[in-house]
């Protein structure tokens, strides 16, 4: 009996008879999990809208023109064919694509992305290296009146771009760039205010010690900045590289006010070119489609590998 007793006592205390929920516990548990239950439900219809025009680009790139009026309504594709994809990609002829009930309309599609990979590859480089210098130089170097320059850039984070696009349109012409990567680049190759802005708040927050340390070796700014800062530096200033490209890839007006050439007009400019080519009397819309999807897919596939990447990198920076 003792033996018993001492078995079922806990530090030579009965253990606690557990307690009864009461009904306000009740409640409020019923009430969260309905809180939960709704959250998901609109995360859901948020993901729904949200996803439901890449399905639809989907859908119409892998239908039929002739077919798609009849079944505007379908959530399938309309006579199932991959005429659209081989049209883009210059792996049919026109007499293949009038046969599969296709369109006449053509688009030089590698040539576009060429100047697309081009235009964004030097935008990115430059703009990254020059931003990353500008803001180490704001966050770490003393000299005169550098609050005040700095509160001029992010005043110029308060105009917007279009205020901007004539004068700088006019300063292309007059130098002879229209037509030339030159000239689509050339805007924003420096620097942003943005992209100052968030590598500053990095900057900030990295210890001065190991740069003193360097300063007492006798190492000087640059060799600091490329030896000790950027490696340090890698997770943000890549990050920004990702918002660079994928802006510079995503740039439609700029480039069609001065890039109308064919050898230098970019994607996101053919594609609307395209849009309007009626040689049958209506878009192509399943040609469009299938060059849009194409075209956006190399930054989808980026953005869905270094997505979280980005949004850690921008809560460390502070940046809401």
């Amino acid at each position: 009996m003792t033996s018993v007793l001492e078995k079922t006592t806990l530090g030579g205390q009965t253990p606690a008879a557990p307690r009864s929920m009461s009904a306000a516990d009740r409640k409020r548990r019923v009430r969260r999990r309905l809180w939960k239950i709704g959250a998901w439900i609109i995360l859901g219809a948020v993901l729904l809208v949200t996803l439901f025009p890449f399905y639809w680009m989907l859908r119409t790139s892998f239908s039929t023109n002739g077919a798609l009026p009849g079944q505007s309504t379908n959530l399938l594709p309309a006579d199932f064919t991959l005429d659209a994809y081989r049209r883009v990609l210059g792996l049919s002829t026109v007499s293949d694509s009038l046969q599969q009930g296709g369109s006449t309309a053509s688009i030089n599609f590698w040539i576009y992305l060429r100047n697309s990979v081009v235009v964004a590859t030097v935008t990115t480089v430059f703009q990254t290296l020059f931003s990353a210098m500008a803001a180490y130089a704001f966050a770490r170097l003393r000299w005169p009146f550098r609050s005040a320059v700095f509160a001029l850039f992010l005043g110029a984070m308060l105009v917007p771009p279009i205020f901007t696009t004539l004068p700088n349109f006019v300063l292309i012409r007059d130098l002879g760039l229209l037509n030339t990567y030159a000239g689509i680049v050339l805007p924003g190759l420096l620097m942003s205010p943005f992209a100052i802005f968030f590598l500053r708040q990095f900057f900030l927050g990295i210890s001065t010690e190991v740069e003193e340390a360097a300063k007492i070796d006798g190492a000087g700014y640059f060799r600091i900045f490329f030896r000790i800062v950027v490696p340090m530096s890698w997770a943000p200033i890549s990050t920004l590289a990702l918002l660079t490209y994928i802006g510079s890839w995503n740039d439609y007006f700029w480039p069609l006010l001065v890039g109308q050439n064919e050898n230098v007009r970019v994607l996101t400019v053919a594609l609307g070119i395209f849009r309007a080519q009626t040689p049958n009397g209506s878009p192509d819309w399943a040609g469009l489609m299938a060059a849009t999807f194409i075209a956006a897919l190399p930054v989808m596939l980026i953005f869905a590998l270094l997505g979280r990447k980005v949004i850690n990198s921008i809560g460390f920076s502070g940046i809401k």
